[in-house]
């Protein structure tokens, strides 16, 4: 058994997480992913990225748990996964020529240690016709991501341009999270 626990289910996390080390567990976590009243859209990732680490370190606590969470943001609002097609539609119109933010949360928990961040990028997409939409939502890839596009998959074709880290957006900052790992002493 590894040492290190990904809290999450998301099988690009997992990839990403194995350009870091191949030794590492999953064990998603069950908890709701409720927010606090008042709870600021920037703040939302870190916010349920500890959330899903502290469940999963209360039942490994001798391994280092790292959660995850990322957030699409638009004019202030939070972009979650679409609950369906008219919802996905609606998101990618919304994000039609305009730059929003991706924030992936990130909490290690390890030995007694404890290391909360947020990565942050912008992103920009082309003008979206219609049938661009529609082709897109026909693919099947906006449902199982914040935002409904993925950037890694045929959303790339929806993107002008990003400023940033480019796997902050798939689902986790990997230079930034190697680093906090060996920091930690982890890895």
């Amino acid at each position: 058994m590894s040492g290190i626990v990904l809290a999450s289910q998301s099988p690009r996390r997992r990839e990403l997480m194995a350009r870091i080390t191949t030794d590492f567990e999953v064990k998603v976590s069950e908890v709701d992913e409720i927010l606090p009243e008042g709870t600021a859209p920037e703040d939302t990732a870190a916010y349920l990225a500890e959330l899903k680490a502290s469940a999963v370190a209360a039942e490994c606590p001798d391994k280092t748990v790292i959660g995850a969470d990322t957030v699409v943001i638009l004019d202030g609002e939070v972009l979650g996964k679409p609950h369906d097609p008219a919802d996905a539609e609606r998101m990618l119109r919304a994000l039609s020529g305009k730059t929003h933010t991706v924030i992936t949360g990130c909490c290690i928990i390890s030995h007694g240690q404890r290391s909360t961040f947020s990565e942050e990028t912008k992103v920009r997409f082309y003008q979206l016709s219609d049938k661009d939409i529609a082709e897109y939502i026909a693919t099947g890839e906006p449902f199982d991501k914040a935002g409904a596009y993925g950037i890694q998959g045929y959303g790339s074709l929806l993107v002008r341009g990003i400023e940033g880290d480019f796997f902050n957006v798939v689902g986790f900052p990997v230079g930034r999270l190697n680093i906090e790992l060996k920091r930690m002493g982890a890895i």
